[in-house]
């Protein structure tokens, strides 16, 4: 009679598989400390052939030695190559990420935005001020057709830019080359929608 998987013992790793899971069960029963340890290093040489990485570093592989630690429900008595994570700080919760406090002024366009501006405020003229102005502009249209499916007038976008930023950025249709592009981009994207539509 065959026996399904979720009638079996829960896997603390699935990733892993059973199969790798029953190596390391296998390596608790285990007497002989050194051979004990050659299975090891065993089972974890497989965990690493099973997600190669192009460089392997330190820090992947203390997690191995720590999944290696899970697997067993930290039970394995053998001498492992650097600090494992421990059973009581293994069950400890996340800290918790605290929530940004403040008040956004348009919620269609986010707090991105805003700091987005901020920055264009603090930097001197130039092209490279000039471009990240084109990509708030591009960004904030993308946001604002979000919430409001219909349409979005160029002067609205480019009035908002101005309130933002307080008037330090002051711009007029067809100033930014970006902005048109991307526009025109998306009528395009548009006509071809309809066009789609129609044929089909």
């Amino acid at each position: 009679m065959m026996e399904y998987n979720t009638k079996k013992k829960r896997l603390p790793l699935p990733e892993y598989g059973r199969a790798v899971q029953k190596m390391v069960d296998h390596a608790l029963t285990i007497e002989n400390r050194e051979e004990r340890q050659q299975c090891a290093k065993t089972i974890v040489s497989i965990m690493d052939g099973m997600f190669p990485v192009t460089k392997e570093t330190g820090e992947i592989r203390q997690k191995l030695w720590d999944h290696l630690a899970i697997m067993s429900d930290f039970k394995l008595d053998i001498d492992y190559p650097c600090e494992v994570i421990r059973k009581e700080t293994f069950n400890e919760p996340p800290a918790r990420i605290p929530y940004l406090k403040g008040e956004v002024k348009n919620r269609h366009y986010g707090r991105f935005v805003e700091e987005m501006i901020a920055i264009a405020c603090t930097m001197e003229e130039g092209e490279e001020r000039n471009r990240l102005i084109e990509l708030i502009t591009i960004q904030m249209k993308k946001d604002y057709l979000a919430w409001n499916k219909d349409t979005v007038d160029n002067k609205q976008i480019f009035d908002d830019l101005r309130e933002y930023s307080n008037g330090q950025i002051d711009i007029q249709e067809g100033y930014i080359k970006g902005y048109q592009q991307h526009n025109n981009q998306m009528r395009n994207n548009q006509k071809r929608k309809k066009v789609f539509k129609k044929k089909y």
